[in-house]
């Protein structure tokens, strides 16, 4: 009796191993051509592309008179570009009094330090070829908080502007503040603390 079952079952298991895989890829759609069917949600195959920045009637800038939905600040970037130091000058640093541990070290020498060096002496390696400026001079540590946030948003002669790297406010501040340390002494100072030499 289980033999002769075993002999029905056996034409069986020859049909599906020999047709098997076919039936299952070839006559059973696949839940991915189901995706094809819904013409918004096609999982981008057939989406036209948009290039909505090619065409000149959309804005490249929030409209004057918006209110932003998730925060940011003011845009001074055209007045900033004819040398107007104004708006710059009144920004106040607001993570100003955080401490002496230096946070926006990091990013620094992520951004900064490729041309003004490790310790912002303006020798970094790219920075030599360029010329860029020490932030360790007088005139440096002249400048407002703003005028150098202002420098890390929007760039000024030949360094490029950083605020669409760095995109979060307080992380640009962090760099102002360490940029500080670097001139008072205090970022190498720290940087030397904890391996003994620099």
């Amino acid at each position: 009796m289980r033999r002769n079952r075993l002999g029905a079952l056996l034409p069986l298991v020859a049909l599906l191993g020999a047709t098997g895989c076919d039936v299952y890829y070839n006559t059973i759609p696949s839940p991915d051509d189901a995706l094809h069917l819904v013409p918004w949600f096609d999982a981008m195959i057939k989406q036209p592309t948009v290039y909505p920045y090619q065409r000149a009637d959309v804005p490249r800038y929030t409209v004057a008179g918006s209110v932003p939905i998730t925060g940011g600040e003011a845009d001074w970037s055209a007045e900033w570009t004819v040398l107007n130091t104004t708006t710059a000058d009144k920004l106040v640093n607001p993570i100003k009094d955080r401490g002496a541990t230096p946070v926006g070290d990091s990013l620094f020498h992520t951004y900064c330090s490729v041309c003004h060096g490790q310790m912002g002496a303006g020798n970094g390696k790219v920075g030599v070829q360029l010329g860029a400026p020490s932030l360790l001079t007088d005139r440096a540590k002249a400048f407002s908080d703003g005028y150098l946030y202002s420098i890390i948003r929007y760039g000024r002669g030949v360094m490029p502007k950083y605020g669409d790297k760095v995109h979060l406010i307080e992380k640009r501040w962090e760099i102002v503040n360490y940029v500080r340390q670097l001139q008072s002494g205090g970022a190498a100072a720290a940087t030397a603390a904890p391996g003994g030499t620099n």
